[in-house]
């Protein structure tokens, strides 16, 4: 988590004349290897806690811990102890129009009972049940917030994320905007067909990640891109998913032409069509801009 020390002076910005916009983001001869580096980084975090990245591991889930997340930090300054309301919560979940009110309370109740919000430490009241995120809550969406603003850097030489690390309180700054540029996005909110395949499985987000991380350099023939994953036990075995959903998943996009096999069937090496990754480029970069967005308003 960032510290609550009184800090020194920190990095200064380093300012461009204008911000990357998700056009410039798509275009850039460094996407790639960023991108790449970006997936890398975001499935050690969630080797460093599967539980908490499963939790937010579907689209819904993901948009609903934003808005969450935003509401709380608006509504509970300037003292973060009172918390807010669970109502309030879910009433913000249910505006956007991200779930129905069935299902945020089910997901906040989840989030209680694994202790990822917890009752606010003043204010105490049963009726109104007042919550705060947990330690490791905010420490994982800093985590999120500092890999995307490194992958700017990666593409422009910037220091965003180390001016975000060096100022307290900064994701209280910087996560609001963001979750409400992500709730506006027509991209992020109905992404791309096989996109979106994906992104409504459980722990889908994890898949895509897995595949654009061990991605080839060079494409094969009808540009086929080689990736890490050499079987279906492979890949079923760094999620939670059960391996016959996994695989009526994949036969899917196989038969969208997103993805196959190089040999045997969920045997040997799986490639990704360009076209696949074209669309975790356009959504990465739509996020992306938008992360710069909120930097640049509230940081930067």
């Amino acid at each position: 988590m960032l510290s609550d020390a009184t800090p020194g002076p920190g990095p200064v910005t380093k300012r461009r004349d204008s911000a990357l916009g998700a056009e410039d983001i798509a275009a850039h001869p460094r996407l790639q290897p960023c991108i790449r580096q970006q997936a890398l980084t975001l499935l050690s975090l969630q080797a460093s806690n599967p539980r908490i990245a499963s939790v937010f591991a579907t689209q819904q889930r993901w948009l609903i811990a934003h808005a969450v997340l935003a509401h709380y930090f608006r509504s509970a300054d300037p003292d973060p102890a009172v918390g807010c309301k669970l109502s309030g919560l879910i009433e913000v979940v249910v505006s956007h129009g991200i779930a129905s009110r069935n299902t945020a309370d089910a997901f906040l109740k989840e989030m209680r009972k694994y202790q990822y919000l917890l009752e606010a430490a003043a204010g105490r009241d049963r009726r109104t049940r007042p919550v705060v995120p947990a330690v490791v809550s905010l420490q994982m969406i800093s985590a999120w917030v500092a890999t995307h603003l490194a992958t700017l850097d990666g593409l422009d030489g910037g220091n965003r994320r180390d001016v975000f690390l060096s100022r307290p309180s900064s994701i209280g700054l910087i996560q609001p905007p963001i979750a409400d540029g992500l709730l506006r996005s027509e991209v992020i909110r109905t992404p791309a067909p096989t996109f979106s395949l994906f992104t409504w499985l459980n722990e889908g987000g994890i898949v895509m990640d897995w595949l654009i991380a061990g991605l080839a350099e060079d494409a094969l023939a009808g540009g086929r891109m080689p990736t890490s994953v050499s079987s279906l036990a492979d890949l079923g075995a760094r999620i939670k998913l059960s391996r016959t959903h996994l695989a009526r998943k994949l036969r899917l996009a196989e038969a969208m032409g997103s993805l196959g096999w190089l040999g045997e069937r969920g045997r040997s090496v799986m490639w990704v069509s360009a076209g696949f990754v074209r669309e975790y480029h356009a959504q990465q970069s739509a996020k992306l801009a938008i992360v710069e967005s909120a930097f640049r308003r509230t940081l930067g």
